[in-house]
């Protein structure tokens, strides 16, 4: 079998053959401690069939300068956990590639501090990175952002939210639009034409979450072209916290008895879950985002019906690999890559890997 065009691009290769990391073949190609025996025959096999030239990729590893990527993307919070799964994603990206020179840090912001996410860019800035991730939450600040590190020619990558036409490198996530369709497919399956459906937005700054609007976008665009009937409204509540949630939904559903079925436009489901629970509403049809602990206990209890998933792991893990791909010039970056869209029902999570 020939031998890969690019040194890097091989050891990936030989990695995903042995199913190992590129650290433990970096180990076996400069005869390092630990690793078993069997997956140093392994390797050392591997490496022959591909025709690979360790003594070659050493040399160009010698030549590499050490880099520094930047993160900044949300703290994860006691209301929702989903920033774990995205940070896991770029946290093993980051160990995979330590060996190259690369060194990976993390900036934190709060969803609901605009201040929390300047100060935290700012930061960033001041360490001088020479590639950068971000996970957009406030448009216009992002935007601002996004037009610095153009400016001072830094690799940029997206993910979970686009901004569109800033010049970054990279878009990794789900094509928000079409999810939204899809949950409005979802349930249109469940209703009938006469009854109502309840798009729910909950977010401190509702017109910088674009990712939100997006997917609401997407959710009426469907039932305007379906030519049902079906009557769509939509709640904006600027608080996260259940009173506040709980008082504003009561009050809608109060004053709109044929409400039906309920769209929450991301993973704070669990919270209109709990509500709907508390209250005796049963009989409402819910869906919502993200395969959360919460969100999982919810759907097990039929509380909710369906959650769109959209591999948060490995939107972090990808965001990494496209950056460290472009500065080392492993190979083309796609401008977007965009995530399944997967449907999680009590009957499959059980096999789901998010």
């Amino acid at each position: 079998m020939k031998k890969t065009g690019d040194e890097l691009t091989g050891v990936k290769e030989i990695a995903r053959r042995a199913n190992v990391s590129i650290g433990t073949v970096d180990r076996v190609i400069h005869n390092r401690t630990g690793v078993s025996e069997n997956t140093r025959k392994k390797i050392n096999a591997i490496i022959q069939e591909l025709n690979f030239q360790p003594n070659k990729m050493a040399s160009l590893l010698a030549s590499r300068k050490l880099l520094n990527f930047a993160v900044l993307i949300p703290a994860v919070s006691n209301e929702t956990d989903y920033w774990s799964y995205p940070l896991n994603g770029i946290n093993q990206a980051a160990a995979e590639i330590q060996q190259f020179g690369v060194t990976v840090k993390n900036y934190f912001y709060d969803l609901d501090s605009i201040e929390s996410f300047n100060s935290a860019a700012l930061e960033m800035l001041k360490e001088e990175p020479h590639a950068v991730l971000i996970a957009p939450s406030f448009v216009e600040e992002s935007i601002l952002l996004a037009q610095q590190i153009h400016k001072l020619k830094i690799p940029l990558a997206f993910i979970n939210s686009d901004l569109p036409d800033q010049n970054n490198l990279t878009y990794i996530g789900p094509d928000l639009y079409q999810s939204g369709r899809l949950a409005a497919q979802l349930l249109s399956f469940t209703i009938q034409p006469q009854d109502k459906v309840l798009t729910v937005n909950i977010s401190t700054d509702l017109k910088n979450d674009h990712h939100l609007i997006r997917k609401e976008h997407g959710f009426k665009k469907f039932f305007e072209e379906s030519g049902k009937t079906t009557e769509v409204l939509t709640l904006n509540i600027n608080e996260t916290k259940l009173a506040a949630v709980e008082k504003a939904l009561l009050e809608v559903l109060n004053a709109q008895p044929g409400i039906k079925a309920i769209f929450v436009t991301n993973s704070r489901v669990n919270i209109i879950a709990e509500i709907l629970k508390k209250h005796g509403q049963e009989d409402i049809v819910l869906i919502g985002y993200d395969f959360l602990e919460k969100n999982i206990d919810y759907l097990i209890s039929r509380q909710i019906t369906f959650l769109i998933c959209q591999r948060p792991k490995e939107q972090g893990y990808l965001g990494i690999m496209a950056l460290y791909k472009h500065l080392f010039k492993v190979s083309e970056v796609e401008k977007s890559v965009y995530m399944p869209i997967d449907i999680i029902t009590r009957e499959n999570y059980k096999f789901y890997n998010s």
